[in-house]
């Protein structure tokens, strides 16, 4: 069977970027294209924004380090291209990064590519021949490999399980919760426009049925948006003409639960993009037995893994020049982590039944030279 030429055959492209027949003639409760989703999340939505930001700002400060085959390529990933390239992985599920070369050929710069601006183009059998890059009505083709096998675009990309060129990134996951966290806050920017909450009515009851005029009713209502509306109003004693009286509400159970409900979206922004709730401040249905820990789990569950995804496809494109690279992240020198270095450190120097060799084995240290004082 023919299964690479029939990958090939199909259309090629994001699947959630892509709308299809169900959703035609359907209404969106949330944002379909990436551009309008990175509007309403990064953009609009705080938590979203900082769930981003924290993961990716870690991950463009840690410490990275290359081992013997190339000690200074370290030097190509600054902490800004990391910074893009998780934020992109995160956003969009894909990360590409240009490799442009100096005058003998050798890797002298990576640069971040806007993914949603990438096309992967496919080969008769499927595999990715080229990357166009497309600006506007510009176009630019970039192959996958040169004539010496050397990669030109270094891609990440997350895992998709309908995808077999492009990643998947968070935003479809908390489209819902974000559609939701904002209206929450345009509701409540609503509430403060209009005295802070709907605290009453305006009832005419003159006696004897009679209703209020056009004329009345427009120049009663702009008395109240005029003198009573807006957070500088609130609490402003009502001056009643005849045949008027107030009629005090009192808060719904519905909207008592709002608060909870805007709670909720925001812990669902958060775990769709790996934080602990607790590191942005929210209340968390997982309990940390204090920030430390919730900062380790950050590191462990969301830093560290797309850390490793990032500097392993980097390491796997400069092998093309650089046999046997081998880029990674310093455990020992993060912070967040020193817990877990010490509690190890502790366990190896009361187990008696370990050589020193054993034990800088374990720890990750070369063997000690031969002759050198323990």
């Amino acid at each position: 069977m023919k299964w690479f030429g029939r990958k090939a055959a199909r259309a090629i492209g994001r699947p959630f970027l892509l709308a299809g027949w169900r959703h035609a003639f359907a209404a969106e409760p949330w944002p379909r294209s990436y551009e309008a989703q990175v509007r309403e999340a990064y953009l609009q939505n705080p938590v979203a924004q900082r769930c981003v930001r924290l993961v990716a700002e870690s991950i463009a400060w840690a410490p990275v380090f290359a081992n013997e085959a190339r000690p200074d390529a370290g030097a190509l990933l600054s902490p800004h291209l990391l910074e893009e390239a998780a934020t992109y992985l995160l956003l969009h599920g894909n990360a590409f990064m240009q490799v442009l070369q100096d005058a003998e050929g050798q890797p002298a710069e990576l640069y971040a590519l806007r993914p949603e601006r990438v096309t992967v183009e496919a080969d008769g059998a499927g595999w990715p021949a080229a990357y166009c890059y497309k600006v506007g009505e510009a176009k630019r083709r970039i192959a996958a490999r040169d004539g010496l096998g050397r990669p030109g675009v270094v891609h990440v990309r997350a895992a998709h399980p309908l995808d077999d060129h492009y990643g998947l990134g968070c935003l479809a996951a908390a489209a819902g919760a974000i559609a939701v966290h904002n209206a929450a806050a345009r509701w409540n920017k609503a509430l403060l426009d209009n005295a802070a909450r709907p605290s009453g009515a305006l009832v005419y009851d003159p006696g004897d049925g009679a209703a209020l005029s056009g004329e009345q009713y427009d120049r009663l209502r702009a008395e109240m948006e005029a003198q009573f509306s807006g957070a500088d109003n609130a609490g402003r004693p009502l001056l009643l003409e005849g045949g008027l009286r107030w009629q005090a509400m009192s808060l719904t159970p519905a909207d008592m639960d709002f608060i909870g409900l805007k709670a909720g979206a925001a812990r669902e922004i958060a775990l769709a993009f790996g934080v602990p709730p607790l590191l942005l401040g929210l209340p968390s249905d997982v309990t940390y037995a204090n920030y430390r820990e919730a900062n380790r789990a950050l590191w462990r569950q969301a830093v560290l893994p797309m850390a490793d995804r990032i500097l392993r496809a980097v390491s796997d494109a400069l092998a093309a020049w650089w046999p046997g690279l081998k880029l990674q992240v310093d455990v020992d020198q993060v912070g967040a982590l020193a817990g877990e270095r010490e509690r190890l450190w502790r366990q190896l120097n009361a187990a008696k039944f370990l050589t020193d060799a054993e034990k800088r084995e374990m720890l990750g240290f070369a063997p000690r030279p031969e002759g050198a004082a323990a």
